[in-house]
């Protein structure tokens, strides 16, 4: 990979050698719902409300999706969730219960592609968690969260741009590191830290290019309608 690429082979000799520990014990279904508790709050805050759910079950572990389906969803409320988390939790034990959310042994044997259609699905789960799922979880080795603010700011640092990469050009660009994605995406991230807040806080997304009022009042002036006037029949993309 690095043969590939001079900026990540410079990038590894000047950091630590890349490690990922799995997380071990959690369940896919655990891990989700822990994932679901620590959405768009405080860690500290997240940290407290997943300890009341783990009450609500047995052995520092989350209720059992047939529990979780049994609990009145104020009880939940109580604990700190919000409506939409709550319903995010029943829908997550449904789809555990159905087979939808494997358990790990099945997640060991199901590609990558397989899991994030299927743990998408769930109500709340986006493809960045499935993503770190895969990663810190099962340790998958081509993973590239292409939505990671940490990822993209780490690629503009390492390779001297000033704006962040659109999801779509990250992804593209990653194909050099197939099929170790997930070792220059830890990189990344080491790149990140190395840059320090005061350097990554000054990089924002590409801005929206203007486009030009003249230009597109002429353009639209002249393909509007034909040399008879009649509006000619076309067809564009999405549109029937």
């Amino acid at each position: 990979m690095s043969e590939r690429d001079d900026v990540l082979r410079e990038l590894i000799a000047a950091t630590k050698a890349f490690a990922i520990d799995a997380e071990m014990g959690q369940s896919p279904y655990e891990v989700l719902a822990e994932a679901i508790v620590y959405q768009s709050i405080s860690g500290k805050a997240a940290a407290t409300i997943y300890g009341r759910i783990k009450a609500l079950g047995e052995n520092d572990r989350p209720p059992s999706p047939d529990k979780m389906l049994k609990i009145p969803a104020p009880k939940l409320r109580k604990a700190g969730l919000s409506g939409a988390k709550v319903l995010a939790m029943k829908d997550l034990a449904k789809k555990a219960i159905t087979g939808i959310v494997p358990t790990h042994e099945e997640a060991l044997r199901l590609s990558d592609e397989e899991l994030v259609e299927r743990l998408v699905s769930v109500r709340g789960i986006g493809a960045w968690t499935v993503e770190m799922f895969l990663i810190f979880r099962l340790g998958r080795p081509d993973v590239l969260p292409i939505h990671d603010l940490g990822v993209k700011k780490g690629w503009s640092v390492a390779y001297g741009k000033k704006h962040m990469p659109k999801p779509q050009e990250l992804l593209n660009f990653g194909e050099r590191w197939r099929p170790y994605r997930t070792v220059a995406s830890w990189y990344m991230w080491r790149a990140f830290e190395r840059a320090g807040y005061k350097v990554t806080n000054k990089i924002r997304p590409k801005p929206v290019r203007k486009k030009n009022k003249r230009k597109t009042r002429a353009r639209k002036k002249g393909s509007s309608t034909s040399r008879s006037g009649r509006i000619p029949d076309r067809s564009f993309p999405g549109h029937g």
